[in-house]
């Protein structure tokens, strides 16, 4: 018996923990990283667009030495689907990161954070009324779960305290980014490439997200905005986002959308204000609280909810 069909007598393919769970544990994880360090990298006035460009371009040289062979390899089927890679590329690599750290400016984090908790939604209503995708009650019931668990983890506790929050310039700059996330998670699902190696596929969107967002980068260093290339944090910042959110996330969030559909997959980004929080307080010393503990429950009670199965 081969190991596939082992595991599928054993039930694996119909438990949440052994297949899809952990995908929607690591991915948020691994993008929460890109906020912190995001905003962390602001003490070193990296110009937000070049730090978009740069993590891309970085990541993609890091992949072009082991990948690099077999992309030439399969130049034929690359070239054949040029516009859905620019397509998906320009919304996952160039919408969703370059406006996010632009907002990120001019907005706090958890205005950023509540309006990325949205895109679950925002997917979820594409589906539907694009493509007349059915919503389970298992799914509504999880997506209430975690929008709780979200609004509970950015209130503080005190759910009273989103009704003070205010939306302006920088908000609508995240706003454009968190589209950008939803249409990439959607049409990577219903506009697929056809089967090719994980890593050419992450390799090629990356080096087209770089490509995208060049001549953005560009213009922005005509203006006058240029980074200090004499400051150590710049290499830190870039290499460290080239390698987690950029390698590491993306890749976690594309296998996860493949096997869990793009609906459920974004109901792992709930989970990314709750890292980002526990991030923050090694590196920036704000210290988690009680109300962490219970939105996390709340989120992960969602999870299982809206990834369970009938067997």
């Amino acid at each position: 018996m081969s190991e596939a069909a082992s595991r599928s007598a054993l039930g694996y393919r119909n438990d949440p923990f052994a297949g899809e769970l952990p995908l929607m544990l690591a991915a948020p994880a691994l993008f929460a990283a890109n906020l912190v360090v995001a905003r962390w990298a602001e003490s070193a006035a990296i110009p937000p667009v070049f730090l978009a460009f740069g993590r891309w371009a970085l990541a993609f040289a890091i992949l072009l030495p082991t990948v690099g062979p077999r992309m030439w390899a399969l130049r034929g089927t690359l070239l054949a689907n040029w516009p859905r890679l620019l397509l998906l590329a320009g919304l996952g690599m160039g919408v969703a990161v370059a406006p996010q750290y632009i907002g990120a400016r001019h907005t706090s984090a958890a205005n950023i954070a509540i309006i990325f908790a949205a895109c679950p939604a925002v997917v979820t209503l594409i589906e539907t009324l694009v493509w007349k995708a059915p919503l389970s009650k298992r799914q509504a019931v999880g997506m209430l779960l975690a929008i709780a668990g979200a609004l509970l983890v950015l209130s503080k506790g005190h759910l009273e305290a989103l009704g003070s929050l205010s939306f302006g310039q920088g908000d609508l700059w995240v706003i454009a980014a968190a589209s950008g996330w939803a249409l990439y998670t959607v049409f990577g699902r219903r506009l697929p490439l056809p089967p090719m190696p994980a890593t050419v596929k992450l390799a090629s969107l990356i080096g087209g997200g770089a490509l995208v967002l060049a001549p953005f980068a560009a213009l922005e260093a005509w203006t006058g905005t240029v980074p200090n290339f004499g400051d150590a944090r710049l290499y830190i910042a870039l290499a460290f986002l080239a390698v987690v959110p950029s390698l590491g996330a993306y890749f976690c969030f594309d296998r996860l959308v493949g096997m869990a559909g793009p609906a459920r997959a974004s109901m792992a980004l709930y989970l990314i204000p709750l890292f980002a929080t526990l991030a923050a307080w090694p590196l920036l010393g704000e210290a988690p609280q009680a109300y962490h503990a219970a939105g996390f429950g709340f989120i992960l009670a969602g999870l299982v909810v809206s990834n369970m199965r009938r067997r």
